[in-house]
């Protein structure tokens, strides 16, 4: 009888860490509204060289979309992959993406895309050691972005100091394009830069990690609790949300040019506020990493940290089927 409720509560346990199959895109706002339902479906083509589109199937989970569970089954976000890179498994009959087995077995082209990892909010360099070192191990090449000011000042004038970083990068490597990992604030430089400084010439993939691409109400309650106006810090006004700097970069296409737009987010984040703040919209693939991996427990700096984030970050690098390790450390 022990040995049977034991075995029981294995399997139980088992179910609760296989990750979910459904990889979603976020809806089109102009034409989802917050209360949208699991089973709309939109398409998101990318034009990318050496990218393949393949269709997303969208579940609005408060005006987001999520990684969801295998009841709601979506083809997994481009399965191309880049030029000396493994070939990625192809998507099952259904639209599933299959259990990705060879996923520790792959190359990184010596062309591949400069990989940029940037910074947020005082966000040191050091910080984010650990991200660049495992993509170093991988045989990316790697550079961080630390924000001018560590991010206090205007994020536009962030974005014009790292339009002229990424020129350095591309200058010095021979790249056309570069590859942006940017993590909390460092999306929505990253994003400026590709919406209206000429990134999206030069960037092929962004995978923002904990952006407040909608704004937070973690910024919001600085003014709330009599601190004045984010405590006069720049950056944190134009993270609040309904902010005009939020309004201007979120206004129109989400998701301009021939990139390929992926987000990370996770439910346990202190600073991004619904959590579901941290998606875009207009065809990017969001990934809710608690979608996959429900006992997995990320916080927002976690998210450089983690090797389930991690997992999702080199799969969409190496243009793989989304389809994160519960298991990764």
């Amino acid at each position: 009888m022990l040995l049977r409720t034991i075995l029981a509560a294995t399997a139980a346990l088992a179910v609760l860490l296989v990750p979910a199959t459904a990889v979603q895109a976020a809806p089109d706002r102009s034409t989802a509204t917050p209360a949208a339902t699991s089973g709309q479906s939109g398409t998101a083509a990318r034009t990318s060289a050496t990218q393949a589109g393949s269709d997303r199937t969208s579940s609005a989970q408060g005006g987001t979309a999520d990684l969801t569970s295998s009841a709601q089954a979506g083809a997994p976000d481009r399965t191309a992959t880049a030029p000396g890179t493994a070939s990625a498994p192809a998507p099952a009959p259904d639209g599933n993406a299959p259990a990705p087995a060879a996923d520790e077995a792959f190359t990184v082209a010596a062309d591949a895309n400069p990989v940029i990892v940037v910074g947020g909010l005082i966000g040191v360099s050091i910080a984010y050691e650990p991200i660049a070192a495992r993509l170093r191990a991988d045989g990316f090449r790697v550079s961080i972005y630390q924000l001018p000011g560590l991010g206090f000042g205007d994020i536009r004038e962030s974005a014009k100091a790292f339009k002229s970083y990424v020129d350095q990068i591309r200058a010095s490597t021979g790249a056309a394009k570069v590859d942006i990992v940017a993590h909390s604030e460092g999306g929505l430089v990253s994003r400026w830069y590709v919406k209206f400084l000429g990134g999206a010439d030069a960037v092929g993939r962004y995978v923002s990690l904990g952006s407040p691409q909608q704004g937070t109400y973690v910024a919001n309650i600085v003014n709330f609790v009599g601190l004045g106006s984010c405590a006069g810090i720049v950056a944190c006004q134009q993270m609040s949300i309904g902010s005009d700097f939020l309004a201007n970069l979120n206004g129109g296409d989400d998701t301009p040019g021939a990139v390929r737009w992926t987000t990370v987010r996770t439910w346990q984040d202190e600073l991004v506020r619904p959590v579901g703040n941290a998606s875009l919209a207009d065809g990017a693939t969001n990934v809710l990493i608690q979608g996959w991996c429900p006992l997995r427990v990320v916080g927002h700096l976690g998210l450089v940290l983690d090797g389930t984030t991690y997992t999702v970050v080199r799969q969409v690098l190496t243009d793989r089927p989304i389809w994160p390790n519960c298991f990764a450390l």
